[in-house]
């Protein structure tokens, strides 16, 4: 790791190169500064604008060599219309129940985590979280956050838990930090169903914009959140429109 830069009063670090998670044979390195203090929220708000994303009380953006793949992108709630396939999605899982809480961890959510991890993601980084680590990756935080819970309907899995979503409150929108959920049933397509949902509350509230992360050009694993447009992407300092021709194929992480 290098030494700090200080900008205002925040100070920023870069790490070390490691490899990239998401395209082969690249490097990656974060910038990356503190969340702490009474103006922890404010500062996340400004950061996340500037194409920052959150991890506990750390905020990151990715600041590789000779690489820009990494793009922040949100979508424009007021703009959205969902077409036939969003709809079917959000009437399959018309039977589960939303619940906002706290951002304080449990065992029934860590063992959600657990299972999505091993069907999903084996091989990654999180793969061998604890049930302490998990509660750091909720609780460790200043900023304006929650968990939203999706359970299924009683008598048919018991009420138990589907989903859940850890979302920031912005004053422009919600964004949304980490989502996971029950594999089981691939109909449901759960993951585009979060998403579809948390449109739906950004609306609800009058925000004009769900923040979803980095849109990753080349990456399948990141490719599903071009198909939520309209989409803005942060490029050059400002928020433009994602076109066309940038889009390629597209593949959801139902």
């Amino acid at each position: 790791m290098t030494r700090p830069f200080a900008t205002r009063n925040l100070r920023f670090y870069l790490t070390a190169p490691s490899p990239c998670p998401y395209l082969p044979d690249r490097r990656e390195r974060k910038v990356f500064t503190g969340l702490e203090g009474p103006d922890a929220a404010s500062v996340n708000d400004s950061l996340t604008h500037a194409g920052f994303r959150r991890s506990q009380n750390i905020a990151y953006r990715p600041a590789c060599d000779a690489c820009e793949a990494c793009v922040s992108a949100r979508v424009i709630v007021g703009q959205f219309s969902p077409h036939k396939r969003w709809r079917r999605i959000l009437q399959r899982n018309g039977d589960l129940t939303r619940h906002l809480r706290p951002g304080e961890a449990t065992e029934e959510q860590f063992w959600l985590l657990r299972r999505y991890l091993l069907s999903r993601h084996g091989e990654g980084g999180m793969a061998d979280m604890t049930l302490l680590d998990y509660a750091a990756m909720i609780e460790e935080t200043a900023v304006r956050t929650h968990i939203v819970e999706y359970r299924f309907a009683e008598g048919q899995e018991r009420g138990e838990l589907a989903a859940c979503a850890l979302v920031d409150v912005l004053r422009d929108g919600l964004s949304m930090v980490y989502s996971f959920f029950d594999t089981r049933d691939a109909r449901r397509s759960l993951g585009s169903y979060i998403i579809l949902d948390h449109i739906v509350q950004a609306r609800s509230a009058g925000f004009p914009h769900l923040y979803l992360g980095y849109w990753v050009r080349g990456s399948e694993k990141m490719a599903y959140k071009a198909q939520f447009q309209p989409i803005e992407l942060l490029r050059g300092g400002a928020w433009r429109p994602f076109t066309d021709t940038e889009m390629g194929e597209n593949i959801a992480e139902d």
